[in-house]
Parts: structure tokens; C-alpha cells; sequence
């Protein structure tokens, strides 16, 4: 699967080991940054990440930083971006499965890395449901 990955520089010890975890695991993994931890504007990363995820360039989206909520506030500005929060792998399923979400935002300073890896395991694997949630979906856009 082609991933995106991005983020601020609260999110960017996480991001430098997922993309070492979704590598091993065969991903083909697109790094929109930042390239360190010193402090950035994060919609500068975000932007061309959801770009990439809406023109289907890349499969999905991960999205890192502090509290998770301006990099998925940047992200839904896109059309077709369903950018959901997720702190638990139980959010990141039903973000999938009735929302269709194609970016998933992780809130580096509240949970641990393995949580986080487990967020991005869940996310990865589950597939949308459609049917009724379908119908809401296609319903979100303006």
C-alpha cells in the first residue's frame, strides 16, 4: 500500500519510527515531513500530503503532531479528505469502517509509540463498510 506520512515537530520521533515499521511491513511509504524535530508550521506539511491522498497518488494518510487537531482540521479543508482523530485502535476502526477516513491523526503528546503503532496497524487493515455508512459519506462533502 502507498502511505503518507507527515506531521509537526511534536509528532516527528513517532513518524521517524513508523516509517520504519510500515517499511519492514512492505509499505511503500511517502514522507511529506518535517525533517526534524525543530518547530514548524505544520499545514505546510499537511497541505501536500492531503493533495497526494485526494489525487489517490498515495493509498492513505498518517498524520502526527501534538494534539492531533490542526493537522485533521488542515487536512478536511481538502475536498475529498476524511481526516479522523485517533487515540485508541477501536476510534481508528470506525473511522474506517463508517467514515471511510482516509487520513488518520494521532496525538503524539497524549498517547505512547506503541499505541501509536497499533492505531496505524488498525486503520491500515480495516476496510470500509459502505452500505448505509456509504450513504452518509457521499452526504459530507460540500
Amino acid at each position: 500500500m502507498k502511505v503518507a506520512i507527515g506531521g509537526d515537530h511534536a509528532g516527528f520521533d513517532y513518524k521517524k519510527k513508523l516509517v520504519a515499521f510500515l517499511e519492514k511491513e512492505g509499505h511503500e511509504v511517502k514522507d511529506f515531513g518535517p525533517d526534524s524535530d525543530a518547530s514548524v508550521d505544520y499545514p505546510d506539511h499537511v497541505h501536500p500530503l492531503a493533495e497526494a491522498v485526494e489525487k489517490k497518488e498515495q493509498t492513505l494518510g498518517i498524520l502526527l503532531c501534538g494534539s492531533a487537531n490542526g493537522v485533521a482540521i488542515t487536512a478536511n479543508k481538502h475536498q475529498d479528505i476524511r481526516a479522523a482523530i485517533a487515540w485508541e485502535e477501536e476510534l481508528a476502526a470506525l473511522a474506517r469502517q463508517h467514515n471511510n477516513a482516509n487520513i488518520i491523526c494521532i496525538p503524539a503528546r497524549f498517547i505512547d509509540y506503541d499505541k501509536a503503532e497499533s492505531i496505524v496497524k488498525t486503520f491500515l487493515s480495516t476496510d470500509f463498510e459502505g452500505g448505509r455508512h456509504g450513504r452518509r459519506v457521499d452526504k459530507i462533502s460540500c
